[in-house]
């Protein structure tokens, strides 16, 4: 189970919060320095709760997959339960919030332009991609269960409450 987990996280997040900026940051010039300015300080600080938030809630996410899912979040080993729990129980795609939080992140420490216009690529992206073809495929495999849910988590802002499932 460890090697399904560490494959899919090496395949998807790694590539999109590591391995892309990384080729960004040296097609642009792009290096780390303290800000100068009282706002630039400030963005990067953002940046950095923004880094944080995003780790804790990819973290959690991916901790649910493994122990409630029974499965990774790669869409070739998906999880086998429908995962209500922890950060799921205020937004639907939490682990996509994450990566987004840490992409908007990078771009503050890094004040980077280019690290920005990833961050809404892949932003966009999602946006495009989760009702088009991931959510039709989890009404199929989970039912009536994610319709149900769905009608109560939103998909992309979190309920300021937690969710609870009649079991």
């Amino acid at each position: 189970m460890m090697m399904r987990h560490l494959l899919s996280i090496a395949a998807l997040p790694f590539m999109v919060t590591v391995v892309i900026p990384t080729w960004l940051a040296a097609r642009n010039n792009v290096h780390f320095a303290i800000g100068v300015s009282f706002l630039e300080l400030l963005a990067q600080i953002v940046g950095m709760i923004l880094l944080g938030i995003g780790v804790v809630l990819f973290a959690s996410s991916l901790r649910r997959f493994a122990t409630e899912g029974k499965g990774t979040l790669a869409p070739w080993d998906p999880p086998r339960r429908l995962v209500l729990h922890g950060p799921y129980r205020y937004v639907r795609n939490p682990m996509i919030s994450g990566v987004v939080f840490v992409l908007f992140g990078e771009a503050l420490v890094l004040l980077s332009k280019p690290h920005v216009e990833w961050a809404l690529i892949f932003l966009v992206a999602n946006f495009i991609q989760i009702p088009l073809i991931e959510e039709p495929q989890l009404r199929h495999r989970f039912g009536e269960d994610y319709i149900e849910y769905c009608r109560h988590v939103p998909r992309l802002i979190p309920r300021l409450r937690p969710w609870h499932a009649a079991d």
